[in-house]
């Protein structure tokens, strides 16, 4: 076995099960494992580490000083670990700056709305927000998330969907009463209307809002 495939935090556990629980029984019950699987992971964690921890010759489970000391610094890191994952799950205040490029519509109708419950939630965060419709590159313009609509084209960004926004086709009445109401696709390509373009990707200017509680 490889040394990318032991599982050391994984060891550290039974191992740190068997010392509080006295015995290789107790620890198989606790962990769900029987105790010939515990017995023969404790033996194979001695094996690589070259060291007896634990007598086996008693009723009574008995450490050895190195296994004394293998148990103390195990204690120690599964502690670190937990301790590491409650701060990325949920535990740690949120802080820094958070470029954000969205487009005009999006940004007034949709993001807006949102940012006084955001902000109060996380006030350590500042947002710098601007607004274009037009393609950006990320990099170039230092962007840290671009919302657009659409799929991703071919890219090495990460995507991720927010939503799904549906097209509509409005008319005025007075214009319906002129040129009356299409019922095809046909009418629809002959009659006269205004549209949204879809910008070619260039450079952006920059129309920044900066947010902060």
């Amino acid at each position: 076995m490889s040394r990318q495939d032991i599982n050391r935090s994984g060891e550290m556990e039974v191992f740190v099960s068997v010392v509080e629980r006295g015995g290789f029984s107790a620890a198989a019950t606790a962990r769900r494992m029987t105790p010939s699987a515990v017995s023969k992971l404790v033996a194979r964690l001695e094996a690589r580490l070259g060291a007896r921890l634990v007598n086996r010759s008693t009723r009574k489970l008995q450490l050895t000083p190195e296994g004394c000391a293998f148990y103390e610094r195990s204690v120690a890191i599964l502690a670190d670990i937990a301790e590491a994952e409650r701060q990325a799950s949920s535990g740690e205040e949120v802080s820094g700056r958070i470029r954000i490029n969205t487009s005009g519509s999006f940004g007034n109708h949709v993001l807006a709305p949102l940012l006084p419950a955001f902000m109060a939630l996380h006030p350590a965060v500042t947002l710098d927000i601007s607004h274009t419709d037009k393609v950006i590159d990320l990099m170039e313009e230092r962007a840290d998330v671009a919302i657009r609509t659409g799929p991703l084209k071919n890219s090495s960004l990460t995507a991720r969907k927010l939503g799904t926004a549906r097209k509509i086709i409005v008319a005025s009445p007075d214009y319906l009463r002129r040129h009356g109401e299409p019922l095809s696709v046909a009418d629809r390509a002959a009659i006269a209307a205004s549209a949204f373009p879809t910008p070619a990707p260039s450079r952006a200017g920059r129309s920044a809002r900066t947010a902060r509680r």
